[in-house]
């Protein structure tokens, strides 16, 4: 386990994964992450690459072959090297290997690196081609954040906080996990979604192009929630397991296939494309109050 720390945030990380494991601020003691129950979702912080969400059959086809890859790719259920480390900061890093390349035929530099500055946790995604042809990845975040988080309130007292008025709907996901082509009615020029366990029985609120660029967790029950901050993220999924007591923002540079998908990975809706020796880099944040 690794341990970040400043005067005002003790963060802790896990080597698999690169996974986020506590988020404690010091003056009020609280717990913000979720506590990783296995019964009810045993991941904490998932990093997602080199695919976000599904994909039909879980296949996909690049130059004339096929390959097999699972929800949200293989940084999730791998071992990271520590590059850099330091009172407030480290830096994680995964490169392709023999097993990566098997079910994702590309060569790669994957970082991410965690930062404390004050009250907020900074965390960055670096991609780095490290082939001779094209990089083709999505990547993105899926932190599970404590809700209720005050002891003597209920999940239902917190609602989201969107810092612009949006209208917006959520792209319903098919039984197979593919994404709908035409959106549902969600938000009605608002910046307020309550929260409440049933929003999520029929999995993630997945929305495209949000207006907004950050989404508070807040409560009229406690001064204390935080924000998360995605500007350069062009997809959002907001998610809970059913009845668990947390709720994820997951701020997204890719998204699960769509019912119309080809499989085919060059036409894959949100792809990311990178030249050879090129770089890519997003950050999002979270501040905890």
């Amino acid at each position: 386990m690794i341990t970040l720390s400043n005067d005002q945030l003790t963060v802790s990380l896990a080597t698999a994964g690169a996974e986020l494991q506590h988020i404690i601020r010091k003056d009020n003691g609280l717990e913000y992450l979720w506590s990783g129950d296995p019964a009810v979702w045993g991941k904490k912080s998932p990093v997602l690459f080199p695919i976000v969400g599904g994909l039909k059959n879980n296949t996909y086809t690049y130059n004339g072959n096929s390959y097999t890859l699972g929800r949200h790719g293989f940084a999730r259920e791998s071992e990271f090297e520590v590059l850099t480390q330091s009172t407030e900061e480290v830096t994680f890093r995964l490169t392709d290997n023999e097993a990566t390349r098997a079910v994702y035929p590309f060569r790669f530099d994957f970082r991410v690196r965690y930062s404390l500055i004050g009250d907020t946790l900074k965390v960055t995604y670096h991609v780095h081609n490290t082939d001779s042809k094209e990089l083709l990845f999505s990547v993105g975040g899926h932190p599970a954040f404590k809700v209720p988080l005050v002891d003597g309130t209920d999940y239902e007292d917190y609602f989201l906080t969107f810092n612009k008025t949006e209208t917006a709907g959520r792209y319903p996901l098919s039984p197979g996990g593919q994404i709908e082509l035409q959106p549902v009615p969600l938000l009605d020029h608002t910046q307020q979604l309550p929260l409440k366990k049933s929003l999520f029985l029929e999995d993630a609120l997945v929305f495209k192009s949000l207006a907004s660029d950050a989404i508070s967790i807040n409560s009229g029950k406690t001064p204390h929630g935080l924000t998360v901050t995605f500007s350069g993220f062009p997809f959002m999924g907001i998610w809970a397991a059913k009845n668990a007591d947390f709720v994820c923002i997951e701020p997204w540079c890719g998204i699960a296939d769509n019912v119309a998908a080809t499989g085919e990975l060059t036409e894959k809706e949100g792809i990311n494309r990178l030249a050879p020796g090129a770089s890519f880099e997003r950050t999002w944040t979270a501040t905890f109050f």
